[in-house]
């Protein structure tokens, strides 16, 4: 197994495709589909299904794929500060779903530091992969939702990876409306008001359990 390797493992499972990830990584199609036969020859599993609509990760691949982010990205961090061009600045990041506040909150504070001195990152992405990003210290602080749905759930996959969750604040859900809104008048508006309209969610990817979501229909 390479590091090399697992580049190109990490590739396929981003773009969900052979072809795709072969010109990303500036490599041929068939060099790639070797490496991957190989490194899954070597470890005696299957990482992928194959089929006409691309490549999805196995339950092997799944589990093999959480190991090999961590490795990379360290093998990374290491080439960014003691490479040949490497410059080591004390590094602060801040992983969360899509929130305005934290972004808010993000900017405010790297205004009161040096950027020359720190470098600073804010990654909007989904609940599994910012337990992922403070797990792998890729960030040094993840902000996610806990409800009544999924704390037990995500409190265990907490300790699991040894973190520990505190409480910013306590929320409630708001409905913001156009003022010509059949409901817009309403004070108070339940959740069977809205059964009758489209719901849009955001996307927690094929890897993901329902109490990674932060949707409130739950």
């Amino acid at each position: 197994m390479t590091l090399q390797q697992l580049h190109y493992i990490l590739t396929i499972a981003k773009t969900g495709s052979l072809s795709k990830s072969a010109e990303e990584l500036y490599i041929s199609q068939p060099s790639l589909t070797g490496a991957v036969r190989d490194l899954e020859a070597e470890l005696g599993v299957t990482l992928f299904y194959r089929s006409g609509k691309g490549m999805t990760l196995t339950n092997d691949g799944i589990e093999f794929i959480t190991y090999a982010r961590e490795i990379y990205y360290r093998y990374e961090q290491l080439i960014e500060r003691y490479g040949k061009n490497g410059a080591v600045k004390k590094k602060f990041g801040i992983s969360s779903q899509h929130y305005s506040f934290a972004v808010k909150c993000f900017v405010e504070l790297v205004k009161k530091y040096n950027t020359a001195e720190y470098e600073f990152a804010v990654r909007e992405t989904q609940t599994r992969e910012v337990i992922e990003d403070v797990h792998t210290m890729k960030s040094e602080i993840g902000i996610i939702f806990l409800s009544g749905f999924n704390r037990k759930f995500l409190t265990k996959v907490l300790k699991a990876n040894n973190l520990e969750f505190h409480s910013l604040v306590d929320c409630k859900a708001y409905v913001y409306l156009w003022k010509g809104h059949p409901l817009a008048k309403n004070k108070t508006i339940g959740l069977k008001e809205l059964e009758p309209y489209p719901c849009l969610s955001f996307e927690q990817g094929n890897e993901s359990s329902d109490y990674y979501a932060e949707e409130i229909f739950r």
